[in-house]
């Protein structure tokens, strides 16, 4: 099995479009508990983070309030995947020749694998002590792959370089990085965070939850985005001191139960815009791009989109405020999640850039985050 981490940036690129991301990347298995602990963030134990009966009846009925602080904060967050993913397929260098275990069983990029033989399996390190383990008997293997769930067997091989046993597959059971949380329910204790999912660097695939949370952060500096380059927050945060924890990573943001309110200080509450409500116009976004300070800025909604399923592209924005523009060039990674107001309410979140014009970019309504949320919570507690 190839453990090492794949050297490719965490940005995925469509078009002329760029999903914002985190904007710092660690992949390495056990850098921040071990698998156990992350095992033991399940979800009844998520549920049971919201404080109060009132507050964890709410949760669990998929219930928010009329109202949200929009935040604008920057964040740690870090996150466990439930199994661990296939990101790539390498040839093993044996004493017969080099050989792909994992090709030759079928594995592909994107596959999940949660089982070897009847040994669940949710980090690098557990693979790897299974298959020195076998040494090089067969096991069968069980990974999931989209929806479906599915069964092969291999036989992993004995590498001439360092005789480990391995599979020839490059995997992944662990993302960090820096994102902005847009609003916090102070009714149920959700928060959610980023308006878009977090996706594996190389397979693009949204990454299966098993636990996560969030950190407190300080922005140290800013790249700034060019015209073909987009720009990024740099920074660092608190491994040691979670301030909530996550419940779902979804194509419309990362939700979870905050289990400390520093974050929120003395922000009021607002409204949450319907999509009838969102006008073109000017509004402005609230971001943290300096230490951890949440300023305003001005923006201008330049067009909003009739409903379209599950796409997260709701409006488009362009950023106007020069104090921004001189400080980061327009919208840049880790500002994904930055809360959109109009008028008073929460209209949406910052979500994509426009890779060759970083003053523009996308956003998803606040309503649809908010939808989310409670689907997530809701089906969490079922």
């Amino acid at each position: 099995m190839n453990e090492e981490k794949k050297g490719t940036p965490w940005v995925t690129e469509a078009l002329r479009i760029l999903a914002l991301g985190l904007a710092v990347v660690l992949a390495a298995a056990g850098t921040w508990h071990s698998a156990a602990a992350a095992q033991a963030a399940s979800g009844a134990a998520v549920l049971e983070l919201a404080r109060g009966a009132a507050r964890t009846q709410s949760l669990a009925a998929g219930e928010l309030g009329q109202t949200v602080i929009p935040l604008g904060r920057a964040v740690g967050i870090k996150m466990f995947a439930d199994g661990v993913m296939v990101v790539g397929l390498s040839d093993i260098q044996t004493d017969g020749g080099a050989v792909s275990p994992a090709g030759t069983c079928g594995l592909r990029e994107g596959d999940i694998i949660t089982h070897i033989n009847s040994t669940e399996v949710s980090s690098i390190e557990q693979v790897r002590e299974v298959l020195q383990e076998l040494a090089g008997e067969p096991m069968t293997i069980r990974a999931v792959r989209g929806e479906k769930t599915f069964q092969t067997t291999a036989a992993a091989a004995k590498c001439s370089e360092d005789g480990a046993y391995k599979l020839g597959a490059w995997i992944r059971d662990s993302m960090a990085g820096i994102g902005t949380m847009t609003f916090y329910d102070p009714t149920s204790g959700v928060f959610g965070a980023l308006g878009h999912g977090i996706n594996d660097v190389d397979t693009a695939l949204l990454m299966p939850l098993q636990s996560g949370s969030i950190m407190y952060a300080e922005v140290a500096d800013v790249k700034k985005g060019t015209s073909g380059e987009p720009g990024e927050l740099h920074g660092a945060f608190e491994v040691t001191h979670d301030l909530g924890e996550l419940y779902a990573n979804t194509s419309s943001g990362i939700f979870g139960v905050l289990t400390e309110e520093q974050l929120v200080g003395d922000a009021q509450p607002v409204e949450v815009a319907s999509r009838r409500e969102v006008k073109t116009g000017k509004a402005t976004i609230l971001s943290n791009i300096a230490g951890d300070t949440v300023e305003e800025y001005e923006v201008e909604i330049t067009h909003v989109y009739p409903a379209n399923g599950a796409d997260t592209r709701n409006l488009m924005l362009k950023v106007t405020d020069q104090r921004l523009l001189d400080a980061t060039g327009g919208i840049v990674q880790g500002m994904s999640g930055s809360p959109i107001l109009q008028n008073g309410k929460l209209v949406g979140a910052v979500t994509h850039v426009l890779v060759n014009d970083p003053t523009q970019g996308y956003g998803i309504l606040a309503e649809n985050m908010l939808t989310q949320a409670a689907e997530e919570a809701q089906a969490l507690a079922s």
